[in-house]
């Protein structure tokens, strides 16, 4: 399995004395949750698709990597902590596996900056946002995917209130001065975004 080799991989590269491979089955299982439809493993492929093509611009390798394995570990529809528990689980594996309280720390802040409530200032951080937001500048068919399936994560609410919700969270990321922090996602991805949440705005209005 390419996901457990490059697991195994990324924790040698942290100086961890071993990897854990129970967790790493037990993250699996996370992202294979019934209800998930888009934040499934595919979304961990996607996002470590991404995550080569910009490994040479990140500081600290393994963590943005570890933080892209837990970032939506925990993922509850009905719940607003996701990403702080989340990031706990993270620092308690981090610690586990031998990594400093430094370490750990970093890692649990770059899972936090995924909740995307604030332009991060860290350029590690930057690059792991980007790359979860590397979605909504994906090719039309992917996008349009992408949104029937956010939809149905949240299929228990009710369609005016989805269509309020949904359209303030896609007006926050329009109404930004940049979608993207970094000039390689600018560039790929800030355009076509634009457009893909143009149109979906114009859908939900």
């Amino acid at each position: 399995m390419i996901l457990l080799t490059s697991w195994q991989e990324m924790w040698r590269s942290l100086g961890a004395a071993r990897s854990d491979d129970d967790l790493f089955y037990r993250l699996i299982e996370c992202y294979s949750e019934p209800h998930r439809k888009y934040h499934t493993t595919r979304h961990l492929e996607e996002c470590f698709a991404h995550f080569n093509d910009v490994r040479s611009f990140t500081k600290e390798v393994g963590e943005v990597e570890l933080a892209i394995w837990f970032h939506d570990a925990i993922y509850d529809t009905h719940s607003s902590d996701n990403e702080e528990r989340s990031a706990e689980w993270a620092k308690e594996s981090a610690v586990a596996a031998g990594l400093t309280l430094e370490q750990a720390t970093r890692i649990s802040g770059l899972v936090m900056a995924t909740r995307h409530s604030a332009i991060p200032k860290n350029s590690d951080a930057m690059i792991l946002v980007d790359i979860d937001l590397a979605i909504l500048g994906a090719e039309i068919g992917r996008f349009e995917e992408y949104e029937l399936q956010i939809r149905e994560e949240y299929s228990w609410v009710p369609e005016h209130l989805y269509r309020s919700g949904r359209g303030q969270i896609l007006r926050e990321f329009a109404e930004r001065e940049w979608i993207y922090c970094t000039d390689y996602f600018r560039a790929a991805y800030e355009e076509r975004a634009r457009e893909n949440i143009a149109r979906s705005l114009a859908r939900l209005a």
